[in-house]
C-alpha cells in the first residue's frame, strides 16, 4: 500500500499543483504515493454551502465550522485511520525535519487547510489534530503550506529520490545546514571551486564539509548550532 496524502480544502483545484511536477509528480505517476483533494464545502447542509460563522465573542473575520469540518473529516478519515490529522495553521509547532521523516515512514498523512480567522477550537481538539506551521508568518490559507509539508515528506519515500544517500547529506540531515556545492566551471567569474574539492582527497574533503557545515550554522542559525554543540559534548 503506497504513501497516501488526503487534502481537506476548500480549494480542492490547487492539487496536485507543484506536487506534479518532478520527483514528487513522477512517484505519484508511479504509484509510490497517492493524494486526494477532497472540498469542505461538499460537507456544507445548507443551501450556501456556508463552511464558516462570526467568531463567538465578536471580532473580524470567520470561523470555520466544527460540523461541517467534522463531517468532511469523518468522511475522508473514518475511525481507525492510523495516519496522522494535521492543521496548517501559524500557531502550530514548528515542522522540522525529524517530524517530516517521521510523517514519511507511516502510513500517509490527512491535512487539513485552514481558511478565515482559523478553524473552532472544539473541532481541533474533537478530531485531534496536530497543529504544524512551516514559519513564522500567515498566510492566505493552508493550501501552499500543506504542499511545502508534502513535498519535504514524499521526497523521503523510498524510492523517490534516485540516490538515496542524497537524503542524508543535507540541511538538518545531521543537525547543521549543509555545506557549500560546488560544480563546473572550474573558474566562475574569477571565482575558483575550493581546491581541497579537487585534491581527490576524500578525508581532507569530507573534513572541510564538516567544517564549512559548522561555519555556516553558527552564523545563520545558532539556534541550530547550540543544539548541535551540546549534541557533541
Amino acid at each position: 500500500m503506497s504513501w497516501r496524502a488526503d487534502i481537506l480544502t476548500l480549494f480542492p483545484e490547487a492539487f496536485p499543483g507543484p506536487l506534479g511536477l518532478s520527483l514528487a509528480g513522477r512517484a505519484l505517476a508511479e504509484g509510490r504515493w497517492a493524494l486526494g483533494a477532497t472540498d469542505i464545502r461538499g460537507f456544507a447542509l445548507d443551501r450556501h454551502r456556508s463552511v464558516d460563522d462570526t467568531p463567538a465573542g465578536g471580532g473580524p473575520g470567520m470561523v470555520m465550522r466544527a460540523d461541517v469540518l467534522a463531517r468532511a473529516i469523518d468522511a475522508v478519515s473514518p475511525e481507525g485511520d492510523p495516519r496522522p490529522r494535521l492543521l496548517m495553521s501559524p500557531r502550530g509547532l514548528p515542522l522540522t525535519q525529524e517530524r517530516v521523516r517521521e510523517f514519511a515512514a507511516g502510513p500517509g498523512v490527512l491535512v487539513v487547510c485552514g481558511r478565515f480567522e482559523g478553524v473552532d477550537q472544539r473541532l481541533i481538539e474533537a478530531r485531534a489534530l496536530e497543529e504544524v506551521s512551516i514559519g513564522d508568518y500567515v498566510l492566505s490559507g493552508g493550501e501552499i503550506a500543506a504542499m511545502a509539508l508534502l513535498d519535504a515528506c514524499v521526497r523521503l519515500i523510498p524510492g523517490v529520490m534516485g540516490n538515496a544517500e542524497s537524503g542524508t547529506e543535507e540541511s538538518f540531515a545531521s543537525g547543521l545546514l549543509e555545506y557549500p556545492q560546488y560544480t563546473r566551471p572550474q573558474l566562475f567569474e574569477d571565482r575558483p571551486i575550493p581546491d581541497i574539492l579537487t585534491s581527490g582527497d576524500h578525508g581532507k574533503v569530507a573534513a572541510w564539509r564538516r567544517a564549512e557545515a559548522e561555519r555556516l550554522t553558527k552564523d545563520r542559525r545558532p539556534d541550530l548550532y547550540e543544539i548541535y554543540r551540546r549534541g557533541k559534548a
